[in-house]
């Protein structure tokens, strides 16, 4: 079994990442069945949702627009916390940076679903991002044999 601190922000994450299904979904829904452009919930065939945000209001879609976000970058963050604990560099700093990215990342999500400040969004995302580009730049170091 691999013992590594950086997994643990990884599952985290995860967790968080279905925290907010179960909020959007819990918000979804009920939206869907007060919408008045949706007769029937139930009977929608082969819509998208891009097709329902017009029908829904925005507080309702930014839950899902945060969940496809929790799908992007954060997929360079699972894929480094794996490099990092397989190559025995999972401790320390990288566990560290790893719980930093996840702060900022739920951060960034709280943020979205409720005020959806935009300039704050950047800022978390951002900042996110250098942690994220530290992380990868490090597990660089390691892969191609820079660092022992």
């Amino acid at each position: 079994m691999i013992d590594s601190m950086i997994l643990q922000p990884a599952v985290a994450l995860m967790i968080w990442t279905m925290i907010m299904w179960v909020w959007m979904y819990a918000t979804r829904i009920p939206a869907m069945n007060k919408a008045p452009g949706i007769e029937n919930p139930a009977n929608l065939v082969g819509s998208t949702g891009a097709s329902l945000r017009q029908e829904l209001p925005e507080k309702v879609s930014w839950k899902a627009d945060n969940y496809n976000h929790l799908h992007e970058q954060p997929t360079l963050f699972y894929a480094v916390a794996i490099v990092l604990a397989i190559t025995g560099h999972g401790d320390g700093q990288h566990a560290l940076l790893a719980w930093i990215y996840v702060g900022l990342r739920v951060a960034h999500s709280l943020i979205q679903v409720t005020a959806n400040k935009v300039i704050v969004r950047f800022v978390l995302f951002a900042l996110s991002s250098v942690v994220l580009i530290a992380m990868i730049f490090h597990a660089a170091t390691i892969v191609f044999g820079y660092i022992e």
